[in-house]
């Protein structure tokens, strides 16, 4: 299967994204329990492919108890390091996490997320950046080059921003010992920012695995009057998705499938609703006219990314 389940939504109960609707999530016990009900559910559906982080709040630790349920050697989890989680559950947090990516960071979240083996099969840079600098620093590159080795792991890393190709490019100049470091690139993608098309061939030809995140453009694909700027857009996918019964978010996720060549796609859903509604991408195909019309909707990066930034916490 194509889609994976992304555990942003499920570790912590805000997150950035267009909420169309009110949700309590105060009750952290009760938010627990539905996100295990979430994890177990897209597990009976057939997903065994689950990402998560550190910075997800209790994500690595719900799936780490969830794991102890389970006995299949299919599944594959992928974590990773560089973001710690600081609103402590509160939902009026001003800061709600916090990027470094030090080897002592590294190092200090390695001695959690390795309770994740051996269903452990993917660690990754959160948010690499060209600022950051952590793809140049020899001893965090040479310490994820041990990692790989020991474990057998892929390497990866999520980009984020105007300037996801340019650090992608970065990356595959990275060697240690002569040998590429990563192998896996997550990447935002969707018919907002079709950024990632430029190299995905190339990601390909070097035998690289791609993972497409946000698909669903952090909820900007569902109707919202806060954004009359994509009418013609929001008409265009209702259209889309009445045609083949299913709701714009299997829309959304098929569109990536249909375009991006061997990619895995991350539903973000936090509920077994939603998630059911998004594995509706199973059951049809976009014609070549549709999808045409949904390339039509790019936006330049720098308006996506804009426009992402100004998203609330909610």
């Amino acid at each position: 299967m194509k889609l994976g389940l992304g555990t942003a939504a499920l570790g912590r109960p805000q997150y950035i994204n267009v909420r169309l609707e009110n949700c309590d999530n105060s009750d952290l016990n009760a938010f627990r329990n539905k996100s295990f009900a979430v994890l177990e559910e897209a597990y009976n559906l057939g997903i065994r492919y689950f990402d998560t982080a550190p910075g997800y709040g209790l994500a690595e630790e719900l799936l780490l108890d969830w794991l102890l349920t389970k006995d299949d050697k299919t599944i594959e989890v992928a974590t990773k390091w560089g973001y710690t989680y600081t609103a402590n559950f509160n939902p009026n947090a001003t800061v709600h996490e916090i990027k470094e990516h030090s080897l002592s960071k590294l190092k200090e979240q390695w001695n959690f997320s390795k309770k994740l083996l051996p269903y452990l099969k993917v660690y990754q840079i959160h948010s690499a950046t060209l600022e950051t600098g952590v793809l140049e620093n020899t001893a965090v590159l040479e310490y994820l080059s041990f990692l790989k080795k020991e474990h057998h792991l892929k390497i990866g890393l999520t980009t984020t921003g105007t300037n996801q190709v340019e650090v992608i490019k970065k990356a595959l100049d990275v060697l240690v010992d002569g040998e590429q470091v990563f192998d896996l690139f997550q990447v935002t993608y969707n018919f907002l920012d079709q950024s990632l098309s430029e190299i995905s061939s190339e990601l390909n030809l070097q035998n690289k695995s791609i993972v497409i995140k946000e698909a669903l453009a952090n909820g900007r694909i569902f109707s919202n009057k806060k954004y009359p700027h994509y009418k013609e857009m929001y008409t265009s996918l209702e259209k889309i998705a009445a045609q083949h019964n299913v709701g714009v978010d299997a829309i959304s996720l098929k569109y990536c499938e249909q375009t991006i060549t061997n990619a895995k796609i991350l539903s973000g859903a936090s509920t077994t609703h939603q998630l059911k509604e998004n594995l509706k991408l199973n059951d049809f195909l976009l014609s070549n006219n549709e999808i045409e019309i949904l390339h039509s909707f790019k936006v330049s990066n720098e308006n996506y990314w804009s426009e992402r930034k100004k998203l609330e916490w909610n």
